[in-house]
This record gives structure tokens, sequence and C-alpha cells, in this order.
């Protein structure tokens, strides 16, 4: 039962939440006008900047129907004033439906939702997760692979600090891939989620090459090198431009194969590659919209 349900993480959905959140946002695809929350008020809270999550989410109140309040920067709040993440969220439950937040600290999102008194859906925190951006992963997945069954799904870049990536992997483990991580040692996947995947009897393969995989990969999901999560910045001029994709490299991949990315890039993927039919990193971000919507509608009980 979604209803009245917080996402703080991809766990805090069933497989069989998650497929209704799939079918739903299909649905909204088909049907993006459907105003069910009329009269509902939406607090949009990112402690930190974003550009595509928020934007979506917001999008996804509109055309719901909704009013939304909030804040795009938090300097422009009592934040700065000495106000405690716990006061804000007591605060502004009283005023709104449902409460959607990005923060930059890891664990925000769940203590948030232990002081909330209406539903948290969270919209990223720290390097943690992003439950929403798995959703509309796992939805761009389906709609382009005709299943989420039996995948090779090769992710690349910064899977340390990656949150995107630590999301889809718990996902998409009820379906059976088979994982080919990608990155320098600086910035290998943690052993927590190799552990997990171990105890779920899950196949991966780790590699340095990103040639290694291109052959095999349904799903080619790369990843930016996040300048903002390192405390040491010459470790991440050592890494940055580890992996770059360019088009002429795609000759090898098969047919079916889309390359996905949460964005924003900054040089893994040339511009090169935004020509070919590969590329599915701009219809990804659409679908973050609808998917969105459904995650929205749910919670607040408007599609039973």
């Amino acid at each position: 039962m979604i209803k009245n349900k917080s996402l703080v993480s991809i766990n805090d959905f069933s497989k069989d939440e998650m497929l209704r959140i799939l079918d739903l946002a299909a649905d909204f695809e088909a049907n993006p006008d459907q105003p069910l929350l009329t009269g509902k008020i939406i607090a949009s809270l990112f402690f930190e900047p974003s550009t595509r999550t928020r934007l979506s989410f917001e999008t996804a109140m509109n055309r719901l129907g909704a009013r939304v309040i909030g804040f795009s920067d938090v300097n422009a709040t009592s934040t700065t004033k000495g106000e405690t993440l716990k006061d804000t969220i007591k605060m502004v439950s009283n005023y709104a439906d449902l409460i959607v937040m990005r923060h930059p600290l890891e664990g925000a999102a769940r203590y948030a939702s232990e002081q909330s008194s209406v539903p948290i859906v969270n919209a990223g925190d720290g390097a943690n997760q992003h439950p929403s951006q798995t959703l509309l992963d796992m939805y761009s997945i389906r709609k382009t692979q005709g299943t989420l069954q039996n995948l090779n799904i090769a992710m690349v870049g910064d899977l340390k600090y990656g949150r995107t990536v630590h999301s889809l992997i718990m996902a998409m483990s009820y379906f059976n891939p088979t994982f080919y991580f990608v990155a320098p040692d600086e910035l290998r996947m943690p052993q927590e989620y190799k552990n997990f995947l171990d105890d779920k009897g899950i196949k991966y393969e780790e590699h340095h090459d990103m040639a290694d995989i291109l052959h095999i990969a349904d799903i080619l999901y790369m990843t930016r090198v996040q300048k903002e999560r390192f405390s040491d910045l010459l470790e991440y001029e050592r890494v940055k431009n580890t992996y770059v994709l360019h088009n002429d490299m795609l000759s090898v991949s098969k047919d079916n194969m889309r390359i996905l990315h949460p964005l924003p890039r900054v040089g893994e993927i040339s511009t090169d590659v935004d020509q070919n039919p590969k590329a599915y990193f701009f219809e990804q971000a659409r679908n973050g919209m609808f998917t969105r919507m459904a995650i929205i509608a749910a919670i607040l009980g408007a599609k039973e």
C-alpha cells in the first residue's frame, strides 16, 4: 500500500509497489494532464542545487493540479539563522500534504521522515540514496528493453559516491541482472553494495577499462565524477576524465543497447554521442516527470 508512505530509500517500496509506479508512469505519459491533486499543497525543499530533479518534481506537481511551496536556495531560508532541520520539517509539515526534499547530508531524508507528520519523498541525500531517480531509471530501462529481467547493466565512472547507482543496484536485484562495474580504484563500488549482491546471488564483474564491456551491455549507465563529494581536490583532478564515451566507441555495442545518465554531464559523454539513437539520457530525464507524477499521485492516494 503506497498511500501515505514516505519514499526515503528504494527499499521502502516492495517489488510490486515499484512495478505499480512504473505502470502509473506509463499512464501519465499517455495522458500527462490529470489534475488529480487540486486543493493539495506540496512542499519542495531543496537544500542542495538541482536542475532536473527539482524542475521535474515541480512540473509533476503542477501537472497534477497541486500548489507548490518551498525553496531552491537554502540561503533564503531560516537555516542561515541556525534553524535545525528538525524545526524546518516540523514547521513545513504543518503547511503541506507532502514534502519533497533534497539535502547534502546522508541520512537527512530518513531523519526528516521521522520528524514529519506528512510523507517525505527523498530527492537525494548526499551520496546515499535517490529513489525517484531509480524509479525513472527503471521506467527507462523497461521502456527501451521491453523487460527488466535478465539484463546486462554496465555502470561506469563514480560508483563510490554515485547515489543513483547504489539505489539502482538494489532495485534491479529483483530482476536477475548481471552488473559490470567500471571505475578507477578510487571510485570503486563500495563493499557494502557488493556484499548485498553476493547475498542475493546476483552476478557482477569489476573492470578498469570501459572497452571491456561495451559489446556486452544492454544498458550503459554513465555517471559524472562528482567534484562536490571530494574532500581532496587533487584526487578529483586525478580521476575526473578517466572515462569519456565517444560515438565511434559504440560501433561494437548491441543494437538494443541504450545509454543512460542521471545528468548533468560534464565531459564523460562526448556531444558526438547525442545524435546516436542509442543515446537515451535526454528521454530518460523526460521520463522523470511521468515517474514523479506517479510517485506523488500514489502517495497522496489519487491513483488507488
